[in-house]
């Protein structure tokens, strides 16, 4: 048997890259998966075939976006034992130069819609905990949660803000069987990092900055979110899994 036997899981930004590979392995290790992303996205045909993935078209940024989502899951599975909340965006701009619009956006995205998304999905955690005897929320963070680079002053806050709202989830919530942790991926190639680490010279220079010598694949952040999800991380809770290869182990 699988490690989420059993299981049932919603996952956010699961179109590609980490979500897209989150979403096939919880449902590879026994999960029924509720994958989520953009209407414009190819959320459909990222998971054409899998019978244990169902997939929503949702901007999570929507006014209805939590309800709708949670819905979708109660509706296509019974109950809920996982929130993976793995969408996210980034952007670049120096704050002289940063205008309101930018920094609203990548905030929205990464930090208010996922504490939406978090407050609905509580009563069925709560719910399914009741049940079962656990539940969990797994949030995807970023080395830039406690790190930072020239131009990402927004994606660096709300990935912070990320940690923090994470942190005070597990604490809310440990009394009933729920979990919080946060994943904190590297350098990882992926759909919004492509552009750049398809260029040989600026691949190279991350892959010398890891002390694995390697960038990260979207795998090995959903391994990291697995072992999260998992029964196994009944006793973990509030924590920050750093995946990434070893690149912040010396600036």
């Amino acid at each position: 048997m699988g490690r989420l036997a059993g299981k049932i899981a919603i996952v956010t930004g699961a179109a590609s890259g980490i979500g897209a590979a989150s979403a096939g392995l919880f449902a590879d290790e026994g999960a029924q998966v509720l994958a989520v992303d953009r209407p414009e996205s190819a959320i459909a045909e990222a998971h054409a075939g899998n019978s244990r993935i169902s997939t929503i078209a949702c901007d999570i940024t929507g006014g209805d976006a939590p309800r709708q989502i949670v819905a979708k899951a109660i509706e296509a599975y019974g109950a809920l034992d996982i929130l993976f909340n793995n969408a996210g965006v980034s952007g670049r701009a120096f704050v002289e130069e940063m205008t309101d619009e930018q920094w609203d956006h990548v905030n929205a995205v990464n930090v208010r819609a996922m504490f939406r998304l978090c407050r609905e999905a509580i009563p069925a955690l709560k719910a399914r905990a009741r049940e079962k005897g656990r539940a969990r929320i797994v949030n995807t963070a970023s080395v830039m949660a406690f790190d930072t680079d020239y131009g990402l002053a927004a994606y660096c806050a709300s990935k912070a803000g990320v940690g923090g709202l994470t942190r005070t989830l597990a604490l809310e919530l440990g009394k009933f069987n729920i979990t919080a942790n946060y994943v904190c991926p590297g350098a990882i190639y992926s759909g919004m990092t492509r552009t750049n680490f398809d260029k040989p010279e600026i691949r190279a220079v991350w892959e010398k900055k890891a002390a694995l010598r390697r960038l990260g694949q979207p795998i090995d952040i959903a391994r990291g979110a697995l072992l999260l999800a998992s029964d196994e991380a009944d006793f973990i809770t509030g924590h920050e899994l750093v995946v990434d290869g070893g690149l912040t182990l010396r600036t």
